[in-house]
């Protein structure tokens, strides 16, 4: 397979000396949409954290195309990643324009205003999301399903080559859900690589081309898709026993 754009190398971190990753190993390769699946507690939003360089690992390596994450610079890392968190308080009113505008931050000098080029990959951004002509709307007014639309618009106005989603289908109504496992295969067909973390086996199933199990902070399984979503490794990562089977082409998963 082709050179990793991500991976971590015996990767240990704690919080205040309670372990939560150790000594993980995982590839994230370029173009593919990498599901990361765990209970609470697994260490996964962690790691969207390290690979950021929010976090630094206490141990091991994390290699950003082929250099170490250490190596770039703060400006650089915004241009390369963006991160839909799973919820951000807004404490301004804010237009969605100027919320999403924001994301154009790693491109600016320092008190240095948006320009044209700016404000049209915000206006791109906010169409893809679905919220064409919402600009001038204040951000408080938005739904919760909606708020989380814009901070993926927010996101992808950085235009990054690795977009970083934590349950990013939380609080979205079918259609919009279903709008995002969209614009997700159309990044990747973009080569747009992608890695998120959800609690939703079948988003998983339904979008990714690749999957990491997770528990206890360690990977119990990575892999392509057809080969780690099955009923033995969902039942050894959530502790309970799940049956995956297939109806009319489709993987569905079941509690027991």
């Amino acid at each position: 397979m082709n050179t990793p754009l991500l991976s971590f190398q015996a990767v240990d971190f704690a919080y205040h000396n309670q372990p939560v990753l150790d000594r993980l190993s995982v590839e994230i390769h370029p173009g593919t949409i990498t599901a990361i699946l765990g209970p609470n507690g697994a260490g996964k939003t962690t790691l969207l954290h390290l690979a950021l360089g929010w976090l630094r690992p206490q141990d091991g390596q994390i290699v950003l195309a082929g250099r170490p994450l250490s190596a770039f610079a703060r400006s650089e890392l915004g241009q390369w990643m963006g991160l839909v968190p799973q919820s951000e308080r807004i404490p301004f009113e804010y237009t969605l324009l100027e919320y999403v505008l924001l994301g154009r931050a790693p491109y600016l000098g320092p008190l240095e205003m948006p320009g044209t080029q700016d404000c049209q990959a915000a206006a791109q951004a906010l169409e893809l999301v679905g919220l064409d002509g919402w600009g001038e709307r204040a951000i408080t007014q938005l739904s919760g399903g909606e708020r989380r639309l814009v901070l993926i618009a927010r996101a992808l106005a950085q235009q990054p080559r690795l977009l970083l989603l934590d349950e990013p289908t939380a609080h979205l109504d079918l259609g919009n859900k279903l709008r995002l496992l969209e614009l997700l295969r159309e990044l990747a067909a973009q080569q747009v690589t992608i890695v998120l973390t959800t609690h939703e086996p079948e988003v998983a199933a339904a979008v990714a081309t690749h999957l990491i199990l997770m528990r206890s902070g360690q990977v119990l399984r990575a892999g392509p898709l057809a080969e780690t979503l099955n009923s033995q490794g969902l039942s050894a990562t959530y502790g309970v026993p799940v049956r995956v089977t297939e109806v009319d082409g489709q993987r569905v998963i079941l509690s027991m």
